[in-house]
Formats: structure tokens, C-alpha cells, sequence
């Protein structure tokens, strides 16, 4: 029984650290089942499995006396224990998700993806496999369990939305991530005020999010180094990194073509006054110009150093401070690909 004191624990405490949420007006389109229905469908389904006396005997005292407030996640810990009274597969699961990751490593559980398993019982395992994965920055982990589930095939379905809305947030993934927070939102007087509170912040963030920007770039930098942190250097990461210095090759020439244009257009504005007509234009070289060494024409990295800087200052000026960095990165990785 320490699994579920450790998972109800868990649960209790961030409940009662919600903040208010404010109604959306929206009609709901998910609604979290009531108690007495969760508890009444364990027991049948332990029925269906046929389980022992001394299960049912475990089961009927983890559900004797629930109240009828209690949350969802709450209810989510009751079953996920129910599932391990009988499945010592459900048993394990639940063990490694009451306790923070070990491993970079995401544990496989093929078993929930097979036919033969319980739909009731997969779907509220992956939902709580997903959102441990998630807490445990495995995105795409998380993706995979999440993806395909219904909110009405699992105990919790606000979890479902919102941790499904953090993980597209956290892999860019704009579209789908604005569906499942607008969706979680429809019902924000039945959510976790938490939830509320997070999703209307990633919801804003998300509607901004613009690609070929340096906050994207910045960002997907970012989801380069947490790859890197789990032990992951696949071809999945440096496809993203060859498509983070693309990104930011574009917008620095991006940034030295309206240099060039600025400076063409204030050229012409000196060569356009006329000359004097009883001055006589002068000018004693032989009309030659000298050749400068600006380096490889696709390698910005190898622009003489004034010019380098002069890029670093626009960029300075036209964006936040803290993207001085990511440019940073970027020459000195340059740098070391020519070494």
C-alpha cells in the first residue's frame, strides 16, 4: 500500500496548492466521470478479470469511503493501484511511476499496445505512464503514449489535455498544441485550477511562437541540449542542429543584405548632388579596387571582423539581449567545424 500513499500524497498536495481559475463561458466538451462510476467500473472490471478473494478484498477496502470530491487524478491513483492488484505488468508500472526517473533511458511497455490488454486499463496506464514521462522531460515518449487516447477512456481527462499540451509545447508543435489547450479550456471550471493557469500562459506563448525567428531558433536549441542531456545524439538531433545553423545562416544574411541596402541607398544619396560647374571633379588613382579576403561565400563565419561585428550590433539592436548568445554559439560552432 506505500505505492498508493506515495501517489496519493503527490496528488493531495498539488490540489490543494490551486489557484482560482476564471470561466471561459465555453460548453464543455469533456467532463470528468463521477466517483461512484469509477469505483463501480473497477469493481466490474476486476469481475472480467476474474480476479482472487484477496484482490477483491484489497480493492473493496482502497475504495470503501472515497468521498465523493475527490479529484480526478486522486481517482486515477485508486484505479492504477486497482490494475496492480491483479496485472503485476499494471504492478511495475505504477512502482516506477511513484519515483522520480533513474534512467535516461524510457522504461518500453509494448504491453499497452497490445490487443490482449485491458482497453480500460491501457488507456489509463499510458495516461499515467505519459504524464510521469513528461515530468521526466521525455517528450516524445510522452507523445506516443498520449497520442490516439480519448478523454472520455480515462479517469482524468483534464491530465490527458494538459500534459498532451505541454508536450507539443515544449516540441514546438504548434496546431496540435493549441487544439488540446483550447480543448482543455472549454471545461476550465471542471479542471485543475493549475491547469487553467499554465494553459492559458502556454496558449499565449504557442499564438506568438513564429518560425525562422530567433526565439524559435533559441528554443530549439534548447530541445537540442535537454536531447543531449537523456544521452540521445540520434540522427533525430543533429538534423535539428544542421536545421538550427541553417536557420540562423538565413537571417544573417538576411541581416547583411539590409546593411548593403542601407549603405547603397546613403551612397546614393551623396552621388546625387550635383557638382559645381566651375569645379573640376578630381581624382589621381588608377581606378583599381583592392581585393579583400572575406572568406568562403556560404561561410559567415568567416567575415572579416568589423563586418562580423557590425552584424552583432544590428542583431543587438533588433532583438532581445538574451539571444546575444544563441548567435554566439552559432560562430563558435562554425569555428569549429573549419578546425
Amino acid at each position: 500500500m506505500r505505492t498508493i500513499l506515495c501517489l496519493l500524497l503527490v496528488t493531495a498536495t498539488a490540489r490543494a496548492a490551486d489557484p482560482a481559475p476564471g470561466a471561459l463561458g465555453a460548453t464543455p466538451t469533456w467532463k470528468p466521470p463521477a466517483v461512484e462510476t469509477v469505483r463501480d467500473r473497477a469493481m466490474a472490471w476486476l469481475d472480467e478479470q476474474k480476479a482472487d478473494a484477496a484482490a477483491r478484498a484489497k480493492a473493496a477496502q482502497l475504495w470503501a469511503n472515497v468521498p465523493a470530491e475527490t479529484t480526478p487524478d486522486e481517482l486515477l491513483a485508486r484505479l492504477s493501484v486497482t490494475f496492480a492488484l491483479v496485472d503485476p505488468r499494471a504492478g511495475a508500472l505504477v512502482q516506477l511511476c511513484s519515483k522520480p526517473r533513474e534512467s535516461v533511458l524510457a522504461p518500453s511497455q509494448p504491453w499497452l499496445a497490445d490487443a490482449k490488454t485491458s482497453p480500460w486499463m491501457a488507456a489509463n496506464l499510458r495516461l499515467l505512464f505519459g504524464r510521469w514521462l513528461a515530468q521526466a522531460s521525455m517528450f516524445d515518449e510522452a507523445r506516443e503514449q498520449l497520442a490516439g487516447l480519448s478523454p472520455e477512456a480515462v479517469v482524468d481527462p483534464a491530465a490527458l489535455l494538459f500534459y498532451r499540451a505541454v508536450v507539443y509545447h515544449r516540441l514546438l508543435e504548434k496546431e496540435p498544441g493549441l487544439e488540446a489547450i483550447d480543448r482543455l479550456l472549454t471545461g476550465a471550471e471542471q479542471a485543475p485550477r493549475r491547469y487553467v493557469a499554465v494553459a492559458r500562459l502556454m496558449r499565449e506563448d504557442l499564438d506568438g511562437l513564429q518560425e525562422e525567428t530567433l526565439d524559435h531558433v533559441a528554443r530549439r536549441m534548447e530541445d537540442i541540449e535537454r536531447r543531449l542531456d537523456l544521452g540521445r545524439a540520434d540522427d533525430r538531433v543533429r538534423q535539428v542542429e544542421r536545421g538550427v545553423i541553417e536557420s540562423l545562416d538565413k537571417m544573417i544574411k538576411e541581416l547583411e543584405q539590409q546593411q548593403q541596402q542601407q549603405s547603397g541607398a546613403a551612397n546614393n544619396v551623396q552621388s546625387s548632388r550635383p557638382a559645381s560647374d566651375s569645379q573640376l571633379m578630381g581624382g589621381r588613382g588608377p581606378g583599381e579596387v583592392t581585393k579583400r579576403d572575406v572568406g568562403k561565400t556560404a561561410g559567415w563565419g568567416n567575415l572579416p571582423p568589423k563586418q562580423r561585428e557590425e552584424a552583432m550590433q544590428q542583431i543587438g539592436r533588433e532583438f532581445p539581449s538574451h539571444y546575444q548568445d544563441v548567435i554566439e554559439q552559432y560562430f563558435r560552432k562554425l569555428a569549429a567545424e573549419e578546425e
